[in-house]
């Protein structure tokens, strides 16, 4: 009546890289968590430190930008250097979950987590 396993097999295969693949996905992520990139704005004046994931971590000012009538451009380097560490944080994400997918023999453009 039952000739094989032929379909529980396939479904034992697709069990065992869902396994895989979500191993490999908090190994990612945690690398993502330790990993770090550095933003700067006006010529590294200010530096933003941030996680591969896009939590800031640190902030180095150089205190010649700390004149009051230049107030507003502080802040805006300020900014700048966060945001610029934001997207070195997201590019490097993606560059790494690219990596993964491309590992496991998906399309580039697959998106994980699903």
């Amino acid at each position: 009546m039952f000739k094989g396993m032929g379909g529980l097999g396939d479904m034992t295969k697709m069990m065992k890289a869902a396994q895989e693949m979500q191993a490999k996905m908090e190994d990612l992520n945690r690398q993502m968590e330790s990993a770090t990139v550095q933003g700067e704005s006006g010529a590294g004046l200010v530096k933003a430190r941030a996680t591969a994931k896009g939590e800031l971590t640190g902030l180095e000012i150089d205190p010649s930008i700390f004149v009051p009538s230049e107030k507003e451009v502080a802040e805006d380097l300020i900014l700048a250097a966060i945001k610029d560490a934001q997207k070195k944080a997201a590019e490097k994400y993606q560059s790494e979950m690219q990596r993964l997918t491309g590992e496991m023999g998906l399309p580039p453009d697959f998106k994980l987590p699903f």
